[in-house]
């Protein structure tokens, strides 16, 4: 017959207790009102000086590397405490879709770079969007580029923080 010695015990118990902790909350964000004063370009700027030249990954969400829908969640949390879903998918059904010359400051810009693949960036007004490039990790580009603006598919204006 096998006996366990009480450390044992102790040790799978508190391993045990480990297990069933309840897992951290996240803070409480305060979502961007149009109501309040509206936020600057420094908001965004800030960000982007942060995250500037971080490489893409697929599936990445920390300055390791990012894919593009979390470099936009995560900007979204930084400069306007607004959260925003994970997915593009689920990105692109937030807020208000806006036409191209309505775009603003601080729009969600989409492009379809295939028939499968959306890809998501934060516009900075003169046709400039902040985003986190495959090829070239956080950088700023232009919408009229030829490539862009063969694979711009529409914008959206969120102003109120989305379900989730």
């Amino acid at each position: 017959m096998l006996t366990f010695k009480p450390t044992f015990s102790l040790f799978i118990m508190l391993i045990l207790a480990g297990c069933s902790a309840t897992p951290p909350t996240e803070p409480e964000l305060t979502p961007f009102s149009s109501a309040a004063a509206q936020p600057t370009v420094s908001h965004f700027s800030n960000v982007f000086s942060e995250w500037q030249g971080v490489p893409y990954r697929l599936g990445g969400n920390n300055k390791r590397g990012v894919d593009c829908s979390a470099f936009v969640q995560q900007a979204y949390r930084d400069a306007w405490q607004l959260s925003l879903p994970r997915t593009t998918v689920s990105q692109a059904q937030t807020g208000t879709r806006i036409a191209h010359h309505q775009a603003q400051y601080g729009d969600l810009v989409f492009f379809k770079t295939s028939r499968t693949n959306i890809h998501v960036g934060i516009y900075l007004g003169n046709q400039q969007f902040m985003h986190a490039s495959t090829s070239k990790g956080v950088i700023i580009s232009r919408i009229d580029n030829q490539y862009w603006a063969a694979k711009l598919w529409h914008f959206r204006r969120v102003e109120t923080p989305p379900l989730m």
